[in-house]
């Protein structure tokens, strides 16, 4: 029975293969649109694609080119093709600005562009293209069921920026280089000021301080053992009752030791 239905099946991939062969060197163009389109839709756009590659010249100056163009972009995006796919739905939406299909497309740009975002330790140009790109779509349409997912995915997208400042500011301090370290903690609260790391930056910023100080010349130690005191009192007055309190507090005494010592020096 199972030698049976191998039989059958590749009779009826072989048939299939030259099926597809005759639409594709066929001449009947309305045909090749059909089964393109068939094939879209069962999910086999390995199959589509040539078909809709061929149409987009053919059909351009047509009624049917608006067709040919949304499936051709649809298509390149069921093949995970997305920078393709991106460009295809953004020049869709400009071709065609009245078309029913136009504002799919912009958000479908956008969406490209979220696709192509990669991890947050490598270069994040796609996310802030993808960000620019559905708030332009907000700002051309405002009033679209599909905003509230626009502000949802640019959440998501923040996130990913958020965590990639914090971990740059984390690495300077790894390396120790405590000054890097503090201007990149601050920028990353001046950037994302509702940042979920925000308790953990704060502390930081003393921790960081306290180290630059620590390793100064005996000229500069007063200056930044006070930078220490008030990020201290910064990081105190947010999270009074912090985990890392005790250990802040610490960083504190210290530093007032360290100030006391430099003045008598003096």
């Amino acid at each position: 029975m199972k030698r049976i239905l191998s039989i059958l099946f590749v009779v009826a991939f072989l048939i299939s293969c030259s099926e597809y062969n005759k639409v594709v060197k066929g001449t009947d163009y309305n045909l090749k649109y059909e089964k393109a389109v068939e094939y879209y839709q069962n999910g086999d756009c390995f199959k589509a694609l040539p078909l809709f590659e061929e149409l987009m010249s053919y059909f351009r100056m047509t009624d049917k080119g608006e067709d040919v163009y949304y499936y051709y972009a649809k298509t390149q995006y069921c093949m995970k093709d997305y920078y393709l796919a991106g460009y295809y739905f953004k020049r869709f939406s400009k071709n065609f600005p009245n078309s029913n299909r136009a504002e799919e497309c912009a958000f479908n740009s956008a969406v490209c562009y979220m696709k192509n975002s990669p991890d947050f330790y490598l270069d994040q140009s796609d996310t802030y293209n993808s960000i620019d790109e559905f708030q332009l779509f907000m700002n051309r349409y405002p009033e679209s069921y599909l905003v509230d997912s626009c502000n949802t995915l640019i959440k998501d997208l923040r996130s990913k920026l958020e965590l990639k400042s914090f971990e740059k500011s984390n690495l300077y301090f790894k390396m120790e280089k405590y000054r890097s370290a503090i201007i990149a903690y601050n920028s990353t609260l001046e950037k994302f000021p509702d940042t979920q790391f925000r308790e953990e930056i704060l502390f930081m910023i003393v921790k960081a301080n306290f180290m630059f100080a620590s390793n100064s010349v005996e000229s500069k130690k007063v200056e930044r053992f006070e930078a220490t005191i008030d990020s201290y009192l910064t990081f105190v007055d947010s999270f009074e009752k912090s985990s890392y309190l005790k250990t802040a507090e610490s960083y504190y005494n210290s530093s007032i030791r360290e100030i006391e010592k430099q003045n008598n020096l003096n």
